[in-house]
């Protein structure tokens, strides 16, 4: 089995180093992307061209829970990662041998589920005498945008995920610095959390932003936080809207306008905070990244700052949501291939670190 990483070790007895590896730009990279409810593999070559992206989603499994399950998660993980390296390999008509290193998320999502990805891609890379690279998640997202652009820094990255909501200031490829992040609730968080309690089907967020677009977005007025100059806030919100709905109990909710409000103000407030980074750096690029970049209005918000001269970057949405192609490109523009036995992290580190 391509995940069990601890018996290949003990096979092999030995530890796969590789500090001068040679990752140039006919370089292919395969990547393993499982910290939550998808199964992704990916080849990319030289962190820009996407061979192939195999996804397996989870969201019929979970949507009758509504929400997800880690240990449900981490066992469709199991069953499904030889699928999608198979399915990558005979996609991309490459054999293990033209791989030029490995790669998996290492983290933050649900560990149960990140040691699936890490293991396969450990045992690969031991196997096949080739490089190993533990990737950070957040820092897979702020590269998707690489994939298929002509992107090179320095520029301003607003990266909206699921848990986290950060604008960081991208000086080199390997050199981040987070301006401001979310201090409670993430812009993601605060979706799923205003969806449920408006009796949305899971995944909530996708529905609210459909409902939103059909809805008036000065319907009401919601509060925006006050925090740190780059900082976010939003389960003040969460709890603003909670009130709004119950207002409403024994009449009709007028949901579209509530989902349309609440977007709105999240939206406007990411774009603020955005643009002032954007202003106070002198950077005339900016990125979107991250699974609710996906979102219309966000990404309506930030397109428009073309009009004021900046150039936008935005991923495909396959490439918003969880997927092994951006770790594939984390991988190659970190070109740090010496660290076999890193571990999965559950929660945030620096973007770079594993």
């Amino acid at each position: 089995m391509y995940y069990n990483y601890t018996i290949m070790k003990k096979i092999k007895n030995t530890l796969l180093t590789k500090t001068e590896a040679e990752i140039n730009e006919n370089s292919y990279i395969m990547a393993l992307e499982s910290s939550c409810d998808e199964t992704c593999c990916s080849i990319v070559k030289a962190g820009r061209e996407c061979i192939t992206n195999v996804v397996a989603s989870q969201i019929k499994t979970h949507t009758q829970f509504g929400g997800v399950i880690p240990e449900v998660a981490a066992r469709e993980h199991l069953e499904t990662v030889n699928y999608v390296i198979s399915q990558a390999f005979n996609e991309s008509g490459l054999k293990p041998e033209d791989i030029s290193a490995f790669s998996a998320t290492a983290g933050p999502g649900l560990v149960g589920c990140l040691l699936v990805g890490l293991n396969a891609a450990k045992s690969l890379a031991l196997v096949y005498d080739k490089p190993f690279l533990g990737v950070n998640h957040l820092n897979a997202h702020v590269c998707a945008n690489y994939i298929d652009t002509d992107l090179e820094p320095p520029f301003i990255a607003l990266l909206v995920s699921g848990g986290h909501s950060q604008i960081i200031d991208v000086k080199t490829y390997e050199d981040y610095t987070i301006l401001g992040e979310t201090i409670d609730d993430a812009a993601g968080e605060a979706f799923d959390k205003v969806a449920r309690l408006m009796g949305l089907p899971y995944p909530g967020g996708p529905v609210l932003d459909k409902l939103a677009r059909e809805g008036n977005s000065k319907a009401f007025s919601l509060p925006e936080a006050k925090v740190g100059e780059y900082d976010f806030s939003f389960s003040g919100l969460k709890t603003a809207v909670l009130r709004l709905v119950k207002s409403f109990e024994g009449k009709e909710l007028p949901v579209n306008d509530i989902c349309a409000s609440f977007q709105e103000c999240i939206s406007s407030t990411l774009f603020k905070k955005t643009k002032k980074a954007l202003e106070q750096s002198g950077y005339s690029k900016v990125v979107l990244a991250g699974g609710v970049a996906a979102n219309s209005g966000i990404r309506n918000k930030i397109l428009s700052l073309q009009n004021e001269g900046y150039k936008v970057y935005i991923p495909p949405m396959k490439y918003c949501t969880d997927n092994a192609a951006m770790v594939a490109s984390a991988a190659y523009f970190s070109k740090t291939f010496d660290n076999p036995d890193v571990e999965v992290f559950s929660r945030v580190k620096n973007l770079l670190s594993v």
